[in-house]
């Protein structure tokens, strides 16, 4: 309960967060119906993903799994730029970004426990890529700064002491993105109705 009305109180000050300038152009409410979809559709990959951690490797749920996160090192991306009461497109949009390129690198954890469904996960690291780089275009059409990021993942992968810290830290990576992804996509809805 505590974790729902953490994840919902941020978006209260976010209602009244002024961005007349991009409100009413039609090549951006397009840009934002777009993409919404496609955060739906990644965010329908990850939530396969999440079934089949569950169906494959019998890790369903994070409470249970709590205590062994401490002993973890998994990167969650923020994005708390989305949600204060000071939102700005650029800010929130390159955070977006930023944690799309950690979550594509993350994923190679992923592949390595489904190996049998690797296509999945290939076809999610590329809807990734594909938002970050229709959020650069956007963020470079309205003149706001972007980041170009290298190619080749930098960030290293996370290493696990053991097999079984390996699954779990493969499931809260893919419940970390889960969180992130929902985050950004009501960010993204949130624009749509300045």
């Amino acid at each position: 309960l505590l974790l729902a009305v953490l994840l919902c109180a941020p978006w209260r000050a976010l209602h009244g967060a002024p961005l007349a300038e991009l409100s009413g152009d039609q090549d951006f409410q397009l840009f934002l119906q777009r993409n919404l979809e496609f955060t739906r559709k990644i965010r329908g990959d990850v939530a396969a993903l999440q079934r089949l951690v569950c169906d494959t490797l019998q890790l369903c749920k994070e409470d249970e799994l709590l205590l062994v996160r401490q002993d973890l090192d998994i990167a969650q991306a923020p994005l708390e730029q989305c949600h204060r009461r000071t939102f700005q497109a650029e800010t929130c949009f390159s955070q977006i970004r930023a944690g799309l390129r950690i979550y594509h690198g993350s994923l190679a954890t992923i592949r390595a426990l489904l190996p049998g469904h690797a296509g999945l996960v290939e076809t999610l690291q590329l809807d990734m890529a594909n938002l970050s780089s229709n959020i650069q275009q956007q963020m470079e059409d309205l003149g706001l700064a972007t980041v170009t990021y290298p190619t080749e993942n930098q960030d290293p992968l996370p290493t696990f002491s053991s097999h079984f810290h390996h699954q779990v830290g493969g499931f809260f990576i893919l419940a970390n993105f889960q969180r992130f992804l929902e985050t950004a996509y009501r960010a993204l809805r949130h624009l749509t109705s300045l």
